[in-house]
């Protein structure tokens, strides 16, 4: 793990420290990490450190939310077949399972479609008005989706459906489809004040105000949603998410149970990492891999062996997503090596023939964290292409496909992650078009990966107390990452350890404490770490159990050296 990266370290703001020390009752630490994350005010950080149930917004507040509403109130009463259309995510599957569970304990009839990521793509399928008329539904209800799907909308119009749509998503230059309502957060005039919802999130919106209940037993499937989304943990979404992990360590549902126990972390605390590297990776593995309809079985189980059987079917899935993964990631590396200039090139734009539309995402993940460039992958067809991207932090993806859109037959997105197709004789076009865009707005600096550090700590500010401090912080994630400390001129005492998997555990000392340290996947750094006359160490203090014991340690996640 090699110490290539740049680290910043926030400004102390000793007069608003010392106001929230004061009013709070909160040590300088807490204080200076509220700050951080944009808190100044006594008012404000009380409404973070006590975020609850409370603080949730009335879903009245959408704007088309009363039409909405008597849309489906309407056939609920008339037994008209609804139809909900979804989409392939988690974020998407856990929006359809809320709306088809809710809507049918009112009595309704409802119906689900889930299209299949590489045989329909993003967005409602062009098939959409024949489902219709063979399920004989009269109104449809699109579920994380829907937003850019404008000729479909107005087919749909003019044959005389009704048409909700719930999104999140941004509108491709402001334009909305002809729905007969739309709530979305992010759309002119929606009237309500959070825009930052997961598409289960707006679900779960249009869900309260159906049943005039908060529906809090819900919130373990809208937090698993929500977290894997990857939308900021902020505001309601803090709420939602921190309410919805207290309740995902007692869920009632059977998949969900089944998702946990198969995943191994039944006897673990569950938290925002077990959503992001555990369930979500699996629910979303069977739309990768083929069809979304297991994890949606799953989601919907109502008897435990069934679940279990669903949970074992996944695991199989995501070991072959694994798998695809692994070879994609190798040939695009590969391709990196062979057709990227990283002095001219600030965006990667690699294609290469049949590679799993499945996968590209988390690959060009993978490589826009290893490279700390904006990443998209295209999958060469015989007809058309499709392609999948990530971003970084000062790069917004989707403004940028937007400035491309001469080249691309559609695409969608938000701001680090998006998604396209494109004919294959377009894609150098596009390349040197969206290199081009990159050029105007991004400079060296954005392109250099940044450990952004919250404050320097003396070993001795590491105690209970705080740890007890910091989980006041939780749920972390997008928008509230998990702090960041530094301590510095540190050395050594004693001979560091090795462990398994590239793992280095070592004591270390700033001259009037001493901590322990481990550090996944530095053990390539024990020689130099021994060689150093001193070091500065980038950190989070964790709480270690060990044969029933707890003791505080340091989880590295950068060295810096001072050589002898």
């Amino acid at each position: 793990m090699p110490s290539a990266k740049l680290f910043s370290i926030a400004p102390i703001h000793p007069s608003d420290c010392g106001i929230l020390e004061n009013e709070l009752g909160i040590s300088a630490v807490l204080a200076n990490l509220l700050i951080n994350r944009g808190i100044r005010t006594a008012d404000d950080a009380r409404k973070f450190l006590s975020a609850g149930v409370f603080g949730l917004h009335d879903p009245q507040a959408f704007s088309d939310m009363p039409k909405a509403v008597a849309l489906i109130t309407q056939a609920i009463k008339s037994k008209t077949p609804i139809l909900v259309h979804g989409d392939y995510d988690v974020d998407g599957v856990t929006s359809v399972v809320l709306l088809k569970s809710i809507i049918t304990r009112m009595g309704g009839q409802v119906l689900h479609y889930l299209p299949h990521r590489i045989k329909e793509g993003y967005g409602l399928t062009p098939r959409i008005v024949s489902l219709m008329k063979t399920h004989q539904a009269k109104l449809l209800i699109t579920a994380d989706c829907g937003i850019s799907s404008h000729a479909q909308v107005a087919q749909l119009r003019e044959q005389g459906y009704e048409v909700i749509i719930t999104d999140h998503h941004e509108p491709a230059d402001g334009e909305l489809p002809r729905a007969s309502a739309i709530i979305n957060p992010k759309i002119k005039n929606s009237g309500y004040p959070f825009r930052e919802l997961a598409g289960v999130g707006v679900a779960y919106k249009l869900c309260q105000a159906l049943t005039k209940e908060k529906l809090l037993q819900e919130l373990d499937l809208v937090a698993v949603g929500t977290v894997a989304d990857v939308v900021p943990l902020l505001g309601e979404n803090r709420i939602i998410v921190k309410e919805g992990l207290s309740r995902l360590a007692q869920t009632r549902r059977l998949g969900l149970q089944a998702l946990i126990e198969s995943g191994g972390i039944k006897a673990k605390k569950l938290n925002t990492t077990s959503i992001s590297f555990i369930l979500g990776p699996r629910i979303n593995a069977s739309g990768r891999m083929d069809t979304a309809e297991l994890s949606f079985d799953l989601l919907m189980s109502e008897e435990r062996d069934q679940a279990l059987e669903f949970a074992r079917q996944i695991e199989a899935h995501n070991r072959a997503r694994q798998k695809v993964e692994g070879r994609i990631l190798e040939e695009a590396q590969d391709l990196i090596n062979r057709e990227v200039n990283f002095k001219d090139h600030s965006v990667i734009v690699v294609a290469k023939e049949d590679w799993h539309q499945g996968v590209l995402g988390v690959v060009a993940s993978k490589l826009a964290d290893r490279f700390y460039r904006p990443t998209i992958l295209i999958s060469i067809g015989s007809e058309s292409c499709k392609g999948s991207g990530r971003s970084i932090k000062n790069f917004h993806l989707f403004e940028a496909l937007c400035g491309c859109k001469g080249y691309l037959q559609s695409f969608g997105g938000h701001a680090h992650a998006a998604g396209l197709v494109i004919t294959e004789g377009n894609i150098e076009g596009f390349r040197k078009q969206i290199n081009a865009l990159a050029k105007s707005k991004l400079r060296l600096d954005d392109l250099l990966a940044r450990l952004e550090i919250d404050m320097e700590l003396g070993f001795s500010q590491i105690t209970d107390g705080l740890l007890d401090e910091l989980a006041l912080l939780e749920p972390f994630g997008a928008g509230n990452p998990e702090p960041l400390f530094i301590s510095r001129n540190l050395s050594l005492k004693g001979a560091p350890q090795e462990l398994g998997r590239e793992t280095l555990k070592f004591w270390a000392t700033d001259g009037t404490s001493t901590q322990e340290v481990i550090g996944f996947g530095m053990r390539p750094l024990r020689a130099e770490l021994m060689q150093a006359a001193r070091f500065d160490l980038v950190y989070r203090p964790v709480r270690d159990t060990w044969r029933g014991e707890e003791s505080i340690i340091l989880e590295a996640k950068d060295i810096f050296f001072t050589l002898r």
